[in-house]
């Protein structure tokens, strides 16, 4: 069976600016309400605000490199 859709490169280092950008927008958006729950999740890490809104925050759950050398 032929696959139409080739496989896409994915830039690591672009990928990993675009979720710092939108991280900075959803953290500067939060400024002024209090965090009443934070979970660290298995692939996200979840905020809620005391007025009910949660936020989710992805890309920053991978391990220090220096880190795991040093194990």
């Amino acid at each position: 069976m032929k696959d139409d859709h080739p496989l896409l490169e994915i830039d690591s280092e672009a990928l990993r600016a675009a979720e710092f950008m939108q991280a900075q927008e959803l953290l500067g958006g939060m400024v002024g309400r209090r965090i009443v729950s934070a979970q660290l999740e298995e692939t996200r890490i979840s905020i809620e605000t005391d007025d009910g809104s949660i936020y989710y925050f992805y890309g920053f759950m991978g391990e220090d490199a220096a880190e795991a050398e040093a194990e």
